[in-house]
């Protein structure tokens, strides 16, 4: 379960750039390939976040889609399920072209609107 890592790592990447102020929604971003399990992220954010500013705060996932591009012919196709295959001429040569990602997005806090951030992951 690296869920609860993960939940450590955003819960101190809102509270750094927080720097103090309540937080009240966490956007997150995360890659297909991370195989990430949602409802075991958010509830580990919420434990983590116990006794934090950001206790209470809504952690708000959005899955990114994986998708490669052919080595072979160049298409771009959809990754869903191994062996990941191109969608155009059936090579398994693909270089990842999203579906990786894992970082914090946006803070948003009380009193003001959404803080962008680009966080490390």
């Amino acid at each position: 379960m690296h869920e609860l890592a993960i939940a450590g790592h955003v819960v101190d990447i809102a509270a750094r750039h927080a720097e103090g102020r309540k937080v009240t929604k966490v956007y997150l971003k995360v890659g297909h390939l991370r195989q990430v399990v949602p409802s075991a992220l958010t509830f580990s954010f919420d434990l983590v976040a116990q006794g934090t500013t950001i206790e209470g705060a809504t952690l708000i996932l959005e899955e990114v889609p994986a998708t490669g591009r052919c080595r072979e012919c160049g298409a771009e196709s959809a990754l869903k399920t191994f062996p990941f295959q191109c969608e155009a001429c059936g090579a398994s040569s693909l270089e990842i072209t999203q579906g990786e990602e894992l970082y914090v997005e946006s803070l948003e806090m009380e009193g003001q609107e959404d803080e962008k951030l680009i966080a490390e992951g």
